[in-house]
């Protein structure tokens, strides 16, 4: 059977042995999540026999590997997952659903959930601002947003607009 996975996928490292429950997570924020593989320890480990080590799920169309790898490595803001949203609703709904329950809210539309996973929840629009060929537009915005934690697509377009 011919492997069908990209070449390049960006891999997370569990360090909880709760992969398989981030993934659950994920899909109840989402929606759209599919498991594609699981990989269980054997006889040898590294974990008790059966448990899960490795595997790979799909989200919104992106295959996402992961490792229950204990705590030798930690996540961190290095790595981040961005969210390109359409509307303040999916901003808001995103946002808070993956800060709940211990979850760290950031600055600029930045967080990280309970998982230790970091996520950009961003406006599509906000790359067409910081792109605009107008450099006093562009800081506005940046200005603006460097002042917010959520993202508030209203004040965006406010700043940008000049006002």
């Amino acid at each position: 059977m011919p492997d069908l996975a990209p070449k390049i996928t960006p891999c997370i490292w569990f360090d909880q042995n709760n992969a398989e429950e981030a993934v659950a997570f994920y899909d109840s924020v989402f929606g759209n999540v599919r498991l594609v593989s699981v990989i269980r320890n054997g006889t040898h480990g590294p974990g008790p026999k059966g448990s899960v080590l490795a595997g790979a799920f799909e989200i919104a169309g992106q295959r996402i590997e992961f490792i229950n790898g204990g705590p030798a490595f930690r996540l961190s803001e290095a790595f981040s997952l961005a969210v390109r949203c359409d509307s303040q609703a999916e901003i808001d709904r995103l946002w808070d659903a993956l800060v709940a329950d211990g979850g760290e809210r950031a600055p600029c539309g930045w967080l990280k959930d309970r998982f230790g996973v970091s996520w950009q929840i961003v406006p599509r629009v906000l790359y067409e601002m910081h792109e605009d060929p107008d450099p006093a537009r562009a800081d506005r915005v940046m200005q603006a947003m460097l002042q917010m934690r959520k993202l508030d697509i209203a004040a965006l377009e406010r700043a940008y607009a000049g006002g």
